[in-house]
Order: C-alpha cells, then structure tokens, then sequence
C-alpha cells in the first residue's frame, strides 16, 4: 500500500530518517502514529480526541458565531490536551498532549537512548493507555491501569526489597509541557506488593485509595532516604466516606462489608487487627501479625458460620478478603450502652436573622427533613432553644401539639428551667409536638426588633442539655456573639489587610471557644455552625468549636432568604448534615509497622493522648491527614498502616470500622520518586499551610508553600539529574507529579493564602475550615477549578452516556481560552461561573437565559431556566451534574459574569485561571522562572 496517496482524508506522512519509517500525522488534530490509518484497527491511536457519534433527535443547528457552522456536532473542537503553541494547535513531538518522548537526564547515552526508544508510541505514563475521551468526576476508581514495566525496567532491576515490580521513572520537563488537567483525574501511582504479600488474592485486599492513601506508594526504608529526597510522607484517611454511584458504570462503589459475629482478632502485643496482609502458622492454629510479628491465637469461632452453624469457609471472611470492613463490637469495646442520636438545635432570632429570612428557611427545612433525620430505632431525641438576648426553651407535650415557651433572661449564669427530659425529647414520641413548633417558630418572632447575641450562653444551655448523653449541637447564628460569655468584637480592620498583622485576625479572639470545645469533646458533644451575617462575623473564632469536636462549619455570607439562590443553598446543605449518616462517640488510632510512628495530626478532632483522636461525631465525606516520621531502619519487603475508627453508628449499635492499607518498602530513590501521589501531597500541604497561618502569619505559609516545592524540584534534580544535561534547561520532575507545581501555584492563589488587601478575614477563616476538611476528591478542584466551553462543546457533552451526563473537555486554567462570542463555565466545587462573552449571538443568549440579547443579561447569582431547547437542556444537565458529582453536602452557587460586567465579578471569576498573572501573583510561566532562579541559586545535596 503506498504511503501518501492511499491516506484517508485529513492525513499526511512524513518520512522519519531517525526511524527510517513514515510518521503519520492527522492535520486536523495533530494525532501521529506509526501505524497507517487505514491499517489500524482501532483508528487513531488518540482516543482523546476523536469526537463520539452525534446524538439523535437534537434539532435544528445553531451557529452561535461567525464561521461556527457545526457547533452542535463537534466540527472545529479542539484536542483536551493542550499544547505549547497555543492549546489546540497540532501537536509537536516533545510538547504536550501527544505521546512525546520523555527522559530521565542523567542516564548513561545507552540507557537513555534505550529509554527514548521505549517512549515511543506510548501514552503519557509509558505505556499504551491514553488519556480517557470522558473523564469521570475526580477521586472515582478509573478503569485505566498503570503499564506494563517496558525496557527501561532492565535499568533499576534492583529496585526494591521484596521482589515487586519496581516502578519505572520517567522525567518530564515543567518549562516545556504544558500542564494537563486530565493528569488529576488518574488514580494514584500502583502499589506495587511482593507476590505472596496478601494471604489472598483479593483485588481489595488493600483499602481504596478513597477511604486512606499516601503521599508516596513506597516506603523508604531508612530517614536518611526520605530526607534526601524531600517528600512529605503522609496519610490522608476519609474513613466515613459516602457511597455513591460510580462514574464509570463498569466500577463498583460498594459498601463496606461488616462481620456481624463480634469474633474479632487482634494481636496481643499492637492491639492491631486481622487482615490480608498477616500470615498463618501452626497448621493455621495461630496468626502472624504483619505489624509486629507477634504470634496470636486463632479465635475458636473463627472457622465456624454462626448464622448457619455450620463450619465456614476462612477465606471468605472479610477481614481477610477486604482493606476496608467494619465489625459489629461485642460488650467489652462499650463503657456505656450505645448513645442514642441527639439534635440539639440553637436557633439566632433577632432581628437581623428573622429579616434575613434565615429562621424561617432554617424551621421549614428542619421540618421538611424530620423524616430523613437518622432514627431507625426510634430513639432519636431532638431540642430547641431560640436566642437573642435572651434564651427561649420550649417544653413539648409528647403526644400533643401542645408546646410552651420558657424565656430566660439571666443570661450571665446559665440554667436549665426545668428538668432535661422535658425539654429533650423522643423525636417519634413527639413528633406532633415538634412539627407545631417549627411552624410556629417565626411567627412568634416576626416582629422582634432586639438586636444582639448571646451565642454563648446558649451554647451553654444546649450543652447542658446534650452533655448527659452526648449529641450534636447545631448552631445557626446570623450576627456576632456581643452578649455574655464567649462575646467577640468586631476585629475587622482594613488598614491591617494585606499586613503581617491580618493573622491576628485569623486567630480566636476570645479562648472560651477553644475552652469550650474541649469540654464538649470530653463529654462526647459535637457542633456545627451555620454562619449567616452581611457583616463582619469572626468565623476564624466561632469555627474553633467545630474544629475541636470534629463538626462542620458553613458561611453564608450576605444571607437573604428573598433571592431564591441563597435560600436553595441552604436548605440544601442544611438538609443534607440533618439526613447525613453519621457516626457518634468515636475514636481513631492508626497503627503501623515497627519503625514507623504517626508524628502529627491534621482535622477537626481533639488529640486526646499521643495518637488517639477522639471525635464526639463523625461526619460523612470529612478528611484527616496523619503524618509519619521514620524512627529505625526498614527490614521488611513490605510495611502495613492500620486505622481503626470505633464509633456507634447513628442507629444504635457500636462498630469498629477497619482500613489496612500495605505499602512495598525500598532503598532505591527512582522508585520513591515514582511512586509519589500528587493528590494526596497536595492535601497534606494544604493542611499543613492552614496549620502554619495559625501559628505564624500568612507570608511564613506562603513561604512554606514555595519551599516545599523547591526542596523537591532541588532534590530531584541534584539526586535524578546530576543537575546537568539537558534537564539543566528546564525543570525536570517525575511525570507522576506534573501537576504539583501548579496545585502548590493554586494554593498560593487561593482565597486562603493570597497575599491580597481585599480579602476578608471572614473569607479566609472559611477557607482555611474548607481546606482541612474536603475530601481530596473536593480539595483538588478547590485549588485546581475546572474550565469548560459551552458555546463549542462537542455534541455529545450534556446528553447521557454509559457514566451519566457527559461533560465538555477540560481547558486550560488560562484567560487565553476566553473568546469574545463564548460562553463558558469555571468552577470548584464551592462556586459555579458562567462567563458570558460580550459579543454573544442573540442565538445563545435566548437558547440559555430567554432573552433577547446580551444587554438584556446580568450579572450575579442566578438561576438558569430550562428551555424547550437542546442547548438548554444540555446546558442545564452540565451544571446538574457539576453540583453533584462530587461527594460532600455543598451546593456551589452559580453566578453570571459578563465579560463586561461588574469589576469585582469579573476578578473573582478570572481569580480561578490560576495559569494567569494576578494583582500580586505569578502567572503558571513566571512561577516556574521563579522556581527555576531559585533552584539555580541553591544547592541540594
């Protein structure tokens, strides 16, 4: 077959005299393939750019700008992968998107030719795969696999202590490739076990990395290794995460399995519990523990099927079989019999909350979830106290609707007027009573003109009332606390925004909150706040409590029940923490191999001893980051962490939920290099940023922030590269961590750390709360927004596909993408922009808003009709699927921003293309220049 005539439309060859064979280019994406077009079976070799059959039943096209004839079937659009000429011309060899060659300088020529041969023709990691043409949303198990180890394995065929395949490094250069957002949507580097490590062949023989991961996937064996490379060695557990739907219809998100015959073995020695990963001895009479190698005794009842009582089949039990289970705990893991789950709700009424409209939503959405609240057993008891000035308890009649109110006005010694049974009471007991309360609740204080709180006198009471049993106090406050103890001052000065001086504000300003929250923890009571104000509220000092009993914290700032916007928020998130399945009474304590040792903690928790974390409730979706330092050498092939989390479920019945999580040991730095999990590294900075604003000042974070990345780009280059060759051009980082800079970049820009005189403290406080609870599947996007074209999206994008709606290709976080006819989302998980170019066709603007043109448009929050159109429905199952896809109780709101919109609007929107230069930060470009002079200007050794 010839080469150049018997090409298919839209194909050239070119003749490559290094290969001594033709390279085949498609001209209108820039695809290459060594294998002729026509000769491939599968097509392209770029799944990721090849746009999927046009739906159906679509109607009529619509041009939403000049010279966009087929906006509706994909003509034109351009490759997801960006490249260094622009994002969306073809693509060059050695530049972004296309399977460039990739190197690791400082090899010898032999290797490193032998290496760049290997490169050829493989996706980005080195293997076959390519980048997925949908991606799911992030943290989702994807269907894709690391590759194969190709010939550069012969190199490092050292690597490693037990017998596993080593990881092949691969090096990539920051200045010449561009960042690709499809890179945070790869699960983690493969752990990577010696064969026989697992006493059964489970594939979930270690826990999902949604539920623990780390941030490197091999454990140096000595200090001395993990320091002279300069990676942070971290957990980060999200033990009480959700169960959703997968994305990928082909992946399962199962529940966790529970043993429900209370045999549970533990070793006698670490108090660690069975698992996959211990081995059988004494003709399986005894186990090994993997922890600590002490010898145990197999439970009697351990072979033995109580529900058939008949002999059962060990293999198949779930500790054995699963990284993640969960045991029903018999008496002795019980100093009391399970709690029953108490809502204690404490309710701002004065004025400013009653005009907001916050009572009324807040009542009406209790009252619409009673039946979502947890209450299985029917032992859940609910209380509510009303506050201004003044405190209000309300005594209810079980069996009646009959309720009457209790006004307490000394609010400076706080007492209950009468006994707590009375003013506690059975939800399903009292439910009449209850649903006439909440109805009644805003008229009785309609026309109160009283201004000021005593937030802290009520959360005396509501302590009172929970701490006999334990419970959860949930806090909606619209104004500052200025009554009683606990009372704040308006500390906001902007004169000190932007100074060294703005972290005092960051910092309690009063310690009954710490105090405070440390005797709820004791006393197994937890709290959320709901912070409503269109002032200044001082969510750095209230946000301590949730911080200290493992609550939650949410900020409506400018509150106003009349937009509906605001009022679905609420309820929203509200109604999701009532119907959440929480856990109560909880502790946690990670355990680990010999050698190694949990140095510090991270989240909303009370340290109670050195490595027991107590947790009055556990709240779904929450995150906790663990770091671990290294005290003796590593003999073993392999090392395991263990978190157990005792906790009684919110139906009455104490459990202890299990994460094993097996990591390969070695002394080889390539493979620790290679094994590093940018998801998880950037988590552990977050939160350790947060930490250090609190102890220091915004600029030492700052500071940190830059550090950390630098000590890794110096130790790579001086340990990987020899500092020269051709690494000595650009940067060279593991390509399994190409996206860190930037994620570090995102931190830098983020609300919580930009160095800004505009920010409000209020502002910052939430952010640092946001950043050290999201999951890292909700994190990521919060550092690193997503960006999508609307106006251009390929068919297929807004419609149902085998995961669900699809959603358009990501772009490029650079104000570069924005065209003047576009129309465009940015988000993060928190906030929705829709940006609306200024010369928008009246076509897209009535297709998606009804309107008749752009002037007619504004800006601000909105909501978005659904039209009797494709485009709209397409538009409106986009954003649906936005708001859902990630796990958490967040609503993020959705603002229009014109182009030429409001100044303000438009800064906030263009603050979440992290590649640009802002007021004070670097572009992505100038950022790297900054890394580079420094790395320049220092020595790693």
């Amino acid at each position: 077959m010839s080469q150049q005539n018997d090409l298919p439309p839209g194909w050239i060859a070119q003749w490559d005299p290094t290969h001594q064979r033709h390279l085949f280019i498609e001209t209108t994406s820039g695809h290459q393939q060594w294998e002729h077009p026509l000769e491939t079976a599968g097509g392209p070799l770029d799944a990721t750019v090849a746009p999927a059959p046009a739906p159906s039943g679509h109607g009529k096209r619509r041009a939403y700008a000049v010279g966009q004839t087929h906006a509706y079937d994909g003509a034109g659009e351009v490759a997801p992968y960006p490249d260094a000429a622009g994002y969306g011309a073809p693509v060059q060899p050695g530049m972004g998107g296309a399977p460039a060659p990739l190197f690791t300088p400082g090899l010898a020529n032999d290797q490193f030719a032998a290496q760049q041969q290997a490169a050829q023709g493989q996706g980005y990691y080195g293997g076959s795969e390519q980048y997925p043409a949908q991606q799911p949303a992030y943290g989702q198990q994807q269907p894709m696999q690391y590759p194969p180890v190709n010939q550069l394995a012969d190199q490092f065929g050292h690597m490693g202590l037990g017998g596993q395949k080593p990881f092949a490094l691969h090096t990539a250069n920051l200045v010449a490739t561009p960042p690709n957002p499809l890179e945070l949507l790869m699960p983690p580097p493969e752990i990577r076990l010696p064969p026989g490590a697992s006493i059964t062949d489970s594939p979930a023989a270690n826990a999902d990395p949604s539920y623990m991961r780390s941030t490197i996937n091999v454990v140096p064996t000595t200090y001395q290794l993990l320091n002279k490379s300069k990676l942070p060695f971290s957990l980060v557990l999200t033990p009480h995460r959700t169960l959703k739907s997968a994305v990928n219809s082909s992946v399962d998100d199962p529940p966790v399995p529970v043993v429900t015959d209370t045999v549970i073995a533990r070793c006698r020695r670490c108090r660690s519990y069975i698992n996959p990963y211990v081995t059988f001895i004494d003709g399986g009479q005894r186990w090994k523990c993997c922890l600590c190698s002490m010898s145990n005794e197999v439970p009697q009842m351990f072979d033995w099927d109580q529900a058939r009582n008949q002999p059962g089949d060990r293999w198949s039990r779930p500790e054995l079989t699963s990284g993640a289970v969960e045991f029903v705990a018999p008496t002795e893991y019980m100093v009391r019999p399970p709690q029953p789950l108490v809502y204690v709700f404490l309710i701002d009424v004065s004025h400013a909350a009653v005009q907001s409209g916050m009572v009324a939503t807040a009542t009406r959405t209790i009252l619409e979830s009673l039946d979502r609240i947890p209450n299985d057993d029917n032992r859940t008891r609910i209380s509510l106290i009303a506050f201004d000035t003044a405190l209000y308890f309300f005594s209810l009649t079980p069996g009646s609707t009959e309720t009457s109110m209790l006004v307490v006005s000394d609010i400076d010694d706080v007492f209950l007027p009468k006994p707590n049974d009375q003013l506690v009471l059975n939800l399903t007991e009292s439910r009449a009573a209850v649903e006439t309360l909440l109805g009644r609740l805003q008229e009785m204080f309609q026309d109160t003109q009283i201004i000021g709180s005593a937030l802290g006198p009520a959360l005396q009471a509501g302590f009172q009332l929970a701490s006999t049993t334990g419970g959860k106090l949930i806090t909606l406050s619209a104004s500052l606390p200025t009554l009683g103890v606990g009372a704040l001052k308006n500390r906001e000065d902007p004169k000190i925004l932007g100074t060294p001086k703005e972290s005092a504000l960051l910092q309690a300003g009063s310690p009954f909150y710490k105090t405070f929250a440390i005797e709820c923890s004791r006393a197994q009571v937890s709290v959320d706040m709901f912070l409503f104000a269109a002032t200044y509220t001082d969510v750095a000092s209230l946000s301590c409590l949730p911080h200290y009993t493992s609550g939650q914290t949410f900020f409506y700032p400018g509150f106003n029940a009349a937009r509906s916007e605001d009022a679905i928020k609420f309820a929203h998130e509200f109604g999701i923490v009532l119907g959440s399945q929480i856990g109560l009474e909880a502790v946690i304590r990670v355990r680990a191999s010999r050698g190694i040792h949990m140095s510090a903690f991270h989240g909303n928790f009370f340290v109670r001893s050195t490595d027991l974390l107590a947790l009055p409730a556990v709240p779904p979706d929450q995150n906790y980051v663990i770091e671990i330092s290294l005290e003796e050498t590593l003999t073993t092939p392999f090392v395991v962490f263990q978190t157990a989390v005792l906790h009684t479920t919110c139906f009455g019945e104490r459990r202890i939920r299990v994460i094993t999580l097996a990591l390969p040991t070695t002394s080889n730095i390539s493979e620790l290099y290679a094994s590093v999990d940018q998801i998880a590294v950037a988590t552990f900075l977050a939160n350790k940023a947060v930490e250090r604003t609190q102890a220091n000042k915004l600029e030492d974070a700052r500071d940190m922030v830059q550090k950390y990345v630098t000590d890794i780009l110096g130790a790579y280059k001086s340990n990987m590269t020899g500092g020269g060759g051709a690494a000595a051009a650009g940067l060279a980082i593991p390509t399994n961590m190409q996206m860190f800079p930037l994620l570090a970049l995102g931190l830098l820009k983020h609300v919580a750390l930009r160095q800004s005189s505009q920010i409000a403290p209020d502002l910052r406080a939430y952010a640092h709360s946001l950043l050290t609870t999201l999951p890292s599947q909700t994190l990521i996007p919060y550092l690193h927004p997503s960006f999508y074209s609307l106006h251009d999206m390929p068919p297929e994008c807004g419609t149902i596909g085998d995961a669900g709606v699809i959603l358009p290709p990501l772009l490029p976080l650079t104000s570069e993408r924005l065209v003047k006819h576009g129309l465009f989302v940015i988000e993060d998980g928190q906030t929705i922009f829709l940006w609306v170019g200024r010369d928008s066709v009246p076509q897209l603007i009535m297709d998606v808003f009804n309107l008749p043109n752009y002037e007619a448009l504004r800006g601000g929050k909105y909501t978005l009709p659904i039209l009797d159109n494709p485009f709209s429905q397409r538009v409106n199952a986009i954003i649906g699927k936005i708001r859902e896809m990630r796990r958490g109780p967040y609503y993020p709101a959705l603002f229009i921003v014109k182009e030429d919109g409001e100044p303000p609007m438009r800064l906030w929107a263009l603050s979440a293309l992290i590649q640009d230069r802002g007021d004070q930060t670097p572009s992505y470009q100038q950022w790297l220049g900054q890394l580079k002079d420094k790395l320049n200007g220092s020595s790693y050794n």
